[in-house]
């Protein structure tokens, strides 16, 4: 069945932030406050995220987390695979259909695409002289 919970649009949003900085360990709270995500639970979601090898970490004072690799490397599916569990559904009637067209948009879909959307949204990159 389709079950999509928010821990995947935290997740996404989370790692969306993490994509914008690549090699700038970012601490959790941070994340959690640029986000508006409960940091609690952002902290759940990202102890997930670091075992399913999306997420690596930093101690230290200029600790935090970075993408385990690139942005366009990490699906939205894999994101709520980790944390929603699979996306099925008896392949026999509409439900199988829908869980096969959500799995495909997710899958062509990468955490760079989201932040390119995002800066679109927003009226693309701001540059200052």
């Amino acid at each position: 069945m389709i079950s999509i919970t928010t821990k995947s649009p935290y997740a996404v949003a989370a790692l969306t932030e993490l994509a914008r900085t690549p090699d700038q360990p970012i601490p959790v709270g941070e994340i959690a406050r640029r986000r508006d995500i409960p940091a609690q639970f952002l902290e759940q979601l990202v102890a997930t995220l670091r075992r399913g090898g999306v997420l690596k970490s930093q101690r230290g004072v200029k600790g935090g987390y970075t993408l385990a690799r690139a942005a366009d490397q990490i699906t939205v599916l894999e994101v709520v695979e980790l944390l929603d569990g699979a996306l099925t559904g008896d392949e026999a009637d509409v439900f199988g259909d829908a869980a096969s067209a959500a799995r495909a948009v997710l899958a062509a879909t990468t955490i760079a695409d989201c932040l390119s959307r995002e800066q679109e949204a927003a009226g693309g990159p701001m540059y200052y002289i």
